[in-house]
């Protein structure tokens, strides 16, 4: 009688530190032993305050507390055998939500993660219900789905192997528990073992184990294997069911809606808190690799909803099934052709060549290029999300009063794993535009293309505030084959980038710099003002047969710096020009204000005489149109929809996360200078902050090093024009035959 009155005080003190999280909590000493501690990183209480570190337990009666170092007071509690436990095993975030409270919290690292679900799977194996299957196909049942008697035993197959995991775990765990602690007696462990073992649990919910699975007592006998025997028998088992349960599951394809994970998991998300609703993004589906639906779930009107389980015990979800290491074989295709892509299905792919050239070495080239014409599949996540805390701005500037910021070294926290030759291809996404832009005859509609598509190239800046791409090293490179895009670093001080594209009958080219400005007041104690000014420097060619346009992009501002929630906009004039023709695209980014629309802009078409010849609106985060009347419009671009975990991934398009992936048709062809090499930028992409810090710290030491030694690198495939750089042409012809010749830079 003793237990029932612990688990009563357990459910008070919990219900306590949720009524109350601001207090002090301390245990009851009925929680029993401890399972497992350390420190990880939880999601605070109040909204954009981002994560911290924190101590964590969990004792052996479920119960999971926290303070702020081992040995302080818990901050607050919850009960694990009446929580339901979602995981993102890729981004090592687990989500735990027992009615009464709700931890958000983040492992450091992947081993972390590993111990830490061990645990709880030892304390949710106590706590399962012997009713699940019999619950499952109830719910299928009442959901309108029907399942052949195979299919069940597949599903069933997948839980035991989860259950039997986490036992195997667990057993190891009680094993070297065991062996540790020689005060206790064997009756004492024998007790344990039958009323706390999770092996317990294969006894009562399954009656067709093989012998040679079954447990002995505790207390052992002479007869009976060592446990070192036992667990290796048990592992033997366990991969011989794995590759049985794989064989069974590829046979039930043509069955989307089974879930044949041997995860055990069910692909329901848990809704967020009321308290952090606007922080917490959980998926409304399995993941985007996983299109079926769930044994829990009923269809209604375009959303999925999800039937509460008929009991009151512990559950666990996954979010994401697939760690980044296996990311390219289960997650979501994102098909494209080496120098084309659709955004929005998977299309046949169409032969496509280069510009009409004189060179048989660039004909050879273009022939290369139309050979590699396949399907790539590229990622549709990162394999981690931002690393740390963004940093204090309010300090940076502070320290640099007067001077221009991007000569001004940064921590890594303040970047994206992207550098800014990659972010220059990043907004080249929509280069489809001036395909359609090549095939209009109508001089107005071309023009019309060509401003649709300068309003594109600000789409990616939609939920990118916070962090700025790695400044390249001087003569370091990025390509990109999809649209035939070279972009190179040209100058080291100031920071000038050079970069060329070229598609069937187009050819883009552009000298690329800016400055920063800050609007407001500084002062050695307080600074007063909103924003930052990113002034762009240098003009953006196009050449579309006869026509040439040209135009310069207004600047963008970082709103509310110091306090509030920042956003970013863009503001001022873009002016195209036909320099052929004499016609001209003025368009106008408006500045948003606190009633009204926001990221507006509108513009007029207008001939060399200066006759309004057409009307466009839009705006620079959704669509552009021509207005053809008053109650109609021609839409000439849209936006592609963003991931839905763009924001757990810096913000990036889908487009913009594969950018910094080395594909298979990019092995073995991309030059020792190219971005993708770079290992700052690959170590913050895979979250190791320390590493990221000290390679690029390296890195730039390196390239000072080379300065000081007179051994600088030039420019290679760019050379100087008056206050331009122009593509001299020749990289795609020594892509064909090899980079022997080119030096690393790191």
């Amino acid at each position: 009688m003793q237990q029932p009155t612990s688990a009563v005080h357990l459910a008070v003190n919990a219900s306590l530190a949720s009524t109350a999280p601001g207090r002090p909590v301390t245990p009851s000493s009925a929680a029993g032993n401890i399972v497992y501690e350390g420190t990880v990183l939880k999601k605070r209480r109040k909204r954009m305050q981002g994560f911290a570190r924190r101590y964590f337990t969990l004792y052996s009666s479920g119960l999971l507390c926290y303070s702020f170092e081992p040995g302080q007071p818990s901050r607050d509690q919850l009960l694990l055998t009446q929580a339901a436990i979602s995981t993102s095993p890729g981004r090592r975030d687990i989500h735990i939500d027992s009615h009464n409270a709700t931890f958000h919290i983040k492992c450091l690292t992947e081993e972390d993660f590993d111990k830490w679900m061990a645990a709880f799977r030892s304390i949710l194996a106590q706590e399962m219900p012997k009713s699940r299957r019999s619950s499952l196909a109830r719910s299928a049942s009442r959901g309108g789905l029907t399942f052949s008697r195979a299919s069940m035993l597949v599903e069933e197959m997948g839980t035991t192997i989860a259950q039997l995991e986490g036992a195997l775990m667990t057993f190891r765990d009680q094993e070297q528990r065991r062996k540790r602690a020689s005060t206790r007696s064997k009756s004492d462990m024998g007790h344990h073992g039958k009323d706390h073992g999770v092996l317990g649990l294969f006894r009562k919910g399954h009656h067709h184990e093989p012998p040679h699975l079954a447990v002995p007592d505790a207390t052992g006998s002479a007869e009976s294997p060592s446990s070192s025997e036992l667990v290796i028998s048990m592992a033997t088992a366990l991969d011989q069911l794995k590759h049985q349960h794989s064989a069974l599951s590829k046979t039930f394809h043509s069955y989307p809606s089974i879930d044949t994970s041997p995860s055990g998991t069910i692909g329901s998300p848990l809704p967020s808190t009321a308290e952090e609703e606007d922080e917490v993004h959980t998926p409304s589906t399995a993941g985007p690799h996983q299109k079926r639906m769930s044994a829990f779930s009923s269809q209604s009107d375009g959303s999925l909803w999800f039937d509460a389980p008929e009991y009151d015990g512990p559950e666990e979800y996954l979010l994401d099934a697939s760690p980044p290491a296996e990311e390219g074989q289960d997650r979501d295709l994102f098909y494209t052709d080496s120098r084309l892509t659709d955004r929005t299905e998977t299309t046949e792919i169409e032969s496509s060549t280069g510009m009409d050239t004189d060179s048989e070495s660039e004909v050879a080239a273009e022939k290369e290029l139309t050979e590699e014409l396949a399907v790539i599949h590229r990622r549709t996540s990162l394999p981690s999300g931002p690393v740390g805390d963004e940093g204090s701005l309010f300090a940076v500037l502070k320290k640099n009063v007067g001077k221009d910021l991007s000569k001004v070294a940064l921590p890594v926290t303040f970047n994206e794993p992207l550098t800014m030759l990659q972010k220059a291809a990043e907004e080249l996404e929509y280069y489809d535009l001036l395909s359609q832009a090549v095939q209009s005859q109508d001089p107005v509609e071309r023009i019309c293309y060509v401003a649709a598509f300068a309003v594109s190239t600000y789409a990616n800046t939609k939920h990118r505030t916070g962090r700025k791409g790695f400044n390249p090293m001087l003569a370091e490179t990025f390509e990109e084959v999809r649209m035939h895009f070279i972009a190179e670093k040209v100058c080291h001080n100031p920071v000038i980038m050079a970069w060329h594209a070229e598609g069937e009958g187009w050819e883009l080219y552009a000298t690329a710099s800016g400055k920063t400005k800050f609007w407001g007041k500084l002062t050695d104690t307080l600074m007063i003002g909103k924003s930052m000014e990113v002034i762009p420097q240098g003009t953006i060619h196009l050449k579309l047969g006869e026509d040439h346009f040209e135009w310069n992009r207004p600047s963008s501002f970082i709103r509310n710096l110091m306090m509030g929630t920042k956003y970013l906009e863009h503001v001022g004039k873009l002016v195209i020009k036909n320099t052929s023709r004499g016609d001209s695209c003025t368009l106008d980014f408006k500045e948003g204000g606190y009633w009204g629309p926001t990221n507006v802009v509108s513009g007029t078409v207008n001939s060399s005489s200066g006759k309004v010849l057409a009307t466009l609106e839009g705006k620079w985060d959704e669509q552009m149109a021509r207005k053809l009347d008053s109650s109609h419009l021609h839409v000439l671009w849209r936006i592609t929809p963003f991931p839905k975990n763009a924001m757990q991934y810096y913000g990036f398009t889908a487009f913009g996360i594969t950018l910094n992936e080395i594909t298979p048709d990019l092995e073995g062809k991309l030059p020792p200078t190219d971005s993708r090499y770079r290992p700052d930028v690959r170590a913050l992409e895979n979250g190791e902050l320390d590493t990221a810090e000290k390679e690029k710290q390296r890195v730039e030491d390196l390239q000072r090093d080379r300065r000081n030694k007179g051994r600088e690198c030039t420019p290679r495939w760019f050379k100087q024009v008056g206050d331009e750089w122009v593509y001299t042409g020749g990289y795609w012809e020594q892509r064909q035959r090899g980079w022997t010749d080119v030096e690393p830079l790191w």
